[in-house]
């Protein structure tokens, strides 16, 4: 999957990093009901900084199409919140390539 960071570039993010990243993604759906913004902000740092540790940058030469757009670390709770599906951010399984 391809994932985009926003302000960062893109990530290749391996079928095998999905469990812990909807673990986390959980985590941050929490952290937004809860109405708490440093638990929030702490749980997005979180998942974007597991992104990016088991994700391969796209190269900028390499077109693709990103498959999810995550946002910014700075982003405010209510930017986060447009984005989420009934999946969060990161969508349960895969998608098929």
């Amino acid at each position: 999957m391809i994932v985009r960071i926003m302000g960062e570039g893109q990530v290749r993010i391996p079928d095998e990093a999905f469990p812990e990243l909807n673990r986390l993604d959980d985590e941050l759906g929490a952290a937004i009901e809860s109405g708490d913004d440093d638990r929030f902000r702490a749980a997005l740092v979180r998942l974007l900084t597991e992104v990016r540790t088991v994700g391969t940058p796209v190269r900028d030469d390499e077109l693709v199409d990103s498959d999810l757009v995550l946002p910014y670390a700075e982003a405010h709770v209510d930017e986060v919140s447009a984005l989420l599906t009934d999946e969060g951010l990161i969508p349960l399984d895969p998608p098929a390539r």
